[in-house]
């Protein structure tokens, strides 16, 4: 999987974004920057590999071996398929992209959201393949910024950087397209595309409502003593997960049996059970 992510992640950057002059986030942004100011020689895969590997080796001791491992083997397919579609098979990715044309639109979209899988099946399988998020798990809590602001920052700097120095805003703003597109399939590939939801319920009749969900939807529920904060009478609190299809059976048996009780649903991003109890 790490090596399918690296293939898909090296098809969206060369074949949609550099060759419109597009810049994807991250250390594969200012690989396509750099290998664009500098002599042909100094190509996307050969930057991809001068900047992500100190990066990985820089957070070796904090993300631990096997991450380590596992994201310099991404990276190095992501370089090596890049070099190999570029350099390689005969595929004419210097003007403009073989499947898109000149759209900046279209290949915006397409490769941020082909890199986003990518990036997302190397998170997913354990690593990663942008050095910027080591480096953003690394500071981004000494400099009290969560992770994804850290990251988002240095985008934003990256863009404005890549305007500056080819002396246009077009392909830098475009750009941010494709971020926004990769961000949202790295999450839809890393959590799922049907979160499931979590409801919490604080009732008076926890018995009728817990027997009546796991009779229902076949799963069970926990139960939880409780006191009311206002009241101070004695309740339960029953918290129960469902996909996004069961939510609406699931209300309406709950108010049917109490009209009165208290209920939040909120998103689950991955849920771990043991299907033999």
């Amino acid at each position: 999987m790490l090596f399918l992510a690296g293939c898909v992640n090296a098809f969206g950057v060369t074949v949609f974004l550099a060759p419109v002059h597009l810049y994807d986030s991250g250390v594969s942004g200012a690989s396509i920057l750099l290998s664009q100011i500098t002599p042909e020689a100094m190509s996307l895969s050969v930057f991809l590999l001068l900047l992500n590997i100190p990066l990985f080796l820089f957070g070796a001791k904090k993300q631990g071996a096997a991450f380590t491992v596992y994201s310099l083997f991404a990276v190095s397919v992501y370089a090596a398929a890049s070099w190999l579609i570029t350099d390689v098979l005969p595929i004419d990715v210097s003007m403009a992209s073989p499947l898109a044309g000149e759209d900046l639109l279209l290949c915006a979209l397409f490769g941020g959201i082909i890199s986003g899988v990518g990036s997302g099946l190397t998170i997913r399988y354990g690593g990663a393949i942008d050095g910027v998020d080591v480096m953003a798990v690394i500071f981004a809590k000494s400099l009290n910024i969560t992770v994804g602001s850290f990251v988002m920052i240095y985008n934003v700097l990256l863009y404005i950087v890549c305007g500056c120095v080819i002396q246009s805003w077009i392909l830098p703003l475009y750009s941010i397209v494709t971020y926004m597109a990769g961000l949202k399939t790295v999450d839809f590939i890393v959590e799922g595309f049907d979160r499931s939801k979590e409801v919490v319920i604080v009732t008076d009749k926890p018995d009728q409502i817990s027997d009546a969900l796991i009779g229902t939807f076949q799963c069970g529920t926990t139960r939880i003593a409780a006191v009311g904060g206002y009241s101070n009478a004695e309740k339960t609190v029953i918290y129960f997960v469902v996909n996004r299809f069961q939510i609406s059976r699931m209300r309406t048996i709950v108010h049917q049996i109490d009209p009165q009780a208290f209920m939040t649903i909120s998103e689950v991003a991955d849920v771990f059970k043991n299907n033999d109890r």
